[in-house]
Formats: C-alpha cells, structure tokens, sequence
C-alpha cells in the first residue's frame, strides 16, 4: 500500500474536512454565480426578453438533477473502487469501474436517443 495518503488516518478530522469541503463549496459558488450571470446576459438580450430566462429558469433543475445523478454514480463507484481495493479485490474493483462507464454510456445513449432526436438523426435533417 502506498504511504503517501497516510495523512488521511492520522491527521484531525476538522483539518481534513476543511481541506476537502473548501475546493467543493467553491466550485458549486461558481456554478451558482454562472446561472446568476448566464440570467443577467440572457435579461439584456433584447430578442429573448422574459421567454429567454423563462426556458432557463425550466431548464436549470434538470442541469441540477443530471448532476447529481452523475455524481450519485461517481461517488458510489469510487467508493465501492476504494473497499474492493481495501480487500484486495482489485478484479471487482476494475469491473465496478467498467459497469459506471457503461451505465454512464447507456445513460447517455438512452437520453439523447428521444423519439424526436432519433428521428431527425435518421432522416439526416
């Protein structure tokens, strides 16, 4: 086992939750402070109006479900990836990975294959 993540066993609790929440609360700010600037430059379009930010405001708890689901994915995955290779599982832990990537594709697959998309894909328009 490699020692350079011994820190995360020895080190106090309120350090590393400081270490790690940061980075986190920071990049959701920014993904909150994009969809308060993506609404002002939508507000000052004058060929958009009300309808521009009405479709976003529609739209936006979908980009939030979506990612939550990929990270529901992400998160189970690499928690499963660490107790497998804890155990010195490492054969579960790489078909773990692989069913993630194929539930990510087929995840992918399956939204963007609607009826109205396929059919303008087929027919090439």
């Amino acid at each position: 086992m490699e020692t350079g993540n011994q820190f995360l066993g020895t080190e106090r609790i309120g350090k590393l939750m400081r270490q790690y929440a940061i980075p986190c609360i920071i990049s959701l700010l920014v993904g909150a402070l994009y969809n308060i600037v993506d609404q002002i430059f939508i507000a000052n379009a004058s060929y958009l109006g009300s309808y521009g930010n009405a479709a976003n405001t529609v739209v936006f708890p979908l980009t939030v479900v979506a990612l939550a689901i990929a990270v529901m994915v992400g998160d189970g995955c690499c928690a499963f990836v660490s107790m497998a290779l804890g155990r010195k599982e490492s054969d579960k832990a790489k078909r773990s990975v692989g069913n993630a990537v194929v539930l990510t594709v087929a995840g992918t697959v399956f939204d963007f294959c609607k009826p109205n998309y396929c059919y303008v894909w087929r027919n090439g328009q």
